[in-house]
């Protein structure tokens, strides 16, 4: 079946549905925290400290949320609209505890550092979404191809080249080997994001929350965790570049490469608690 096939087929069974879809009420700001977000017995493990939107890979886990709790499902796949998207995204039309899709963690424009990604690929995910899903959200996490200090999203994706609705923009300032953590590394990456056309209001704020493990920065050195005086000072330096995006992002509730991560750290989860339910 060919991808118009499929997206003709798709609007026809799932239109009526589009309507129980729930958006974000209006000035209301959600908090995500990544990775391993649940427990044996299905408990949503970061709304404890008032992280209200969950990362979520199956129906059974977005229908497991707390009430007030909405979710982003993974999806992960930049092949474009075919029978393996469609399957996957399906399901979730409807429901009313999703947000949006996930669709790419750092898809790379360039193919030199991972399989690439093509723009035309997102942008017919991204449309096949908005067009069976209306009140749904498109997400993906960019990379940036140049370097920390001079970071660059040139001939990346942006909202015209690929309908996504909103993009990451991850900057890690600290790093063993500093004195500081090089808080002006974000403004560094919004300049950046900014030059290459996205909006602040369609940028999606990433605190770094993580540190060691076997993750690497480009001239071989390590992430450290921030203590809470840093943390306290990249949420305040966010707030003051984004101050309204439609959620931000803490990387990361769990771990992925043997890193410390806010799961470990209750220093870190007090104030996480207090930031995230000050809104």
């Amino acid at each position: 079946m060919t991808n118009s096939a499929l997206s003709f087929l798709a609007v026809g069974t799932l239109f009526i549905r589009c309507a129980a879809l729930s958006a974000p009420a209006a000035g209301e700001r959600l908090h995500f925290a990544p990775n391993g977000n649940f427990d044996s017995s299905g408990n949503y493990l970061p709304g404890k400290i008032g992280f209200n939107l969950a990362d979520v890979s199956s129906i059974r886990e977005l229908n497991s949320l707390p009430a007030g709790v909405k979710g982003l499902d993974w999806i992960g796949q930049c092949g474009g609209v075919d029978t393996t998207f469609v399957e996957s995204v399906q399901p979730y039309i409807g429901n009313p505890n999703l947000l949006g899709f996930y669709l790419m963690d750092d898809p790379d424009p360039t193919g030199m550092y991972l399989r690439h990604c093509a723009t035309e690929n997102l942008m017919v995910e991204s449309d096949w979404i908005h067009a069976n899903a209306p009140a749904a959200k498109t997400f993906i996490l960019l990379m940036n191809i140049g370097s920390a200090k001079t970071p660059s999203f040139d001939s990346s994706y942006d909202p015209i080249n690929s309908h996504i609705d909103l993009f990451g923009i991850s900057p890690y300032p600290c790093r063993a080997g500093l004195e500081h953590c090089d808080l002006d590394m974000i403004d560094r990456y919004v300049a950046a994001a900014e030059a290459a056309g996205i909006p602040r209001d369609k940028m999606v704020p990433v605190y770094q929350a993580f540190g060691g493990g076997d993750w690497a920065v480009g001239d071989g050195g390590k992430y450290i965790l921030p203590t809470t005086g840093q943390e306290r000072e990249i949420i305040a330096r966010w707030g003051a570049l984004v101050p309204k995006a439609v959620f931000d992002y803490a990387y990361s509730w769990g771990s992925q490469r043997g890193d410390v991560a806010l799961h470990n750290s209750l220093e870190l989860q007090t104030l996480f608690s207090s930031h995230n339910r000050a809104d």
